[in-house]
């Protein structure tokens, strides 16, 4: 890479470390827990905002920030269940970024209580991208494989916890969980890990117990 383009890749990181770091300060204050999704895509994502909503509802209030490249067919399935959703269309870029979540940011309900960001489905980009979040989430899907988490490690090392996602698979499907677990451990002893399934509600428990556990972290941090 040329020092030119090294330090373009700098400045841009430079500026959106600032406007996540401004993000997360305003999120914090008001209490609201934001959780940065990341996957392949087709790992899941999608379909476990949906079992979520209908879990954590109605005794926390979430709403969800949807990052694709084209369309707004994830924010329409949000949408369908009750919960509101913003569409950022990339328009070709790989990930989002903290200045594309901050032009809904003035759009967000004061009184939530979770925050989800989907974004662009993809283990490589979205990893050196802050949101500004509070909580950083990689899915690991049966289908895809339990050996992704030492060829795309900076997803893993980034995280806080580990989503094996489809786990009504596991019984169709050549997925070691613990060699996955093992593996995403060695890039990442912190990671907490997940074996969820949204279509039988497999840890959904587990994984909601979780998320208000950091979000009363959270408030209590900002009391």
């Amino acid at each position: 890479m040329k020092k030119k383009e090294v330090m373009v890749l700098e400045d841009l990181l430079g500026s959106n470390k600032k406007i996540a770091g401004d993000i997360r300060k305003k999120l914090s204050e008001k209490g609201i827990l934001a959780i940065n999704l990341l996957s392949s895509p087709g790992a899941g994502k999608t379909s476990l905002l949906e079992k979520l909503s209908e879990v954590l509802t109605p005794g926390y209030k979430m709403a969800v920030i949807e990052g694709d490249i084209e369309t707004e067919r994830d924010a329409e399935r949000i949408r369908a269940k009750g919960i509101q959703a913003w569409q950022i269309s990339t328009g070709g870029a790989c990930h989002l970024d903290a200045k594309m979540v901050g032009k809904v940011f003035s759009e967000i309900p004061t009184d939530l209580d979770f925050l989800f960001i989907e974004n662009v489905g993809n283990l490589v980009c979205p990893a050196s991208f802050d949101l500004g979040e509070s909580l950083r989430c990689v899915l690991l899907s049966i289908p895809e494989g339990d050996d992704k988490p030492k060829k795309y490690p900076k997803a893993f090392f980034t995280s806080d916890a580990l989503i094996i996602s489809k786990t009504d698979l596991l019984d169709k499907m050549p997925f070691n969980v613990n060699r996955a677990v093992q593996e995403s451990l060695d890039v990442n002893p912190k990671l907490k890990a997940f074996k969820i399934s949204s279509v039988d509600g497999t840890g959904i428990k587990e994984f909601v117990d979780y998320l208000v556990k950091n979000l009363n972290k959270l408030r209590r941090a900002n009391a």
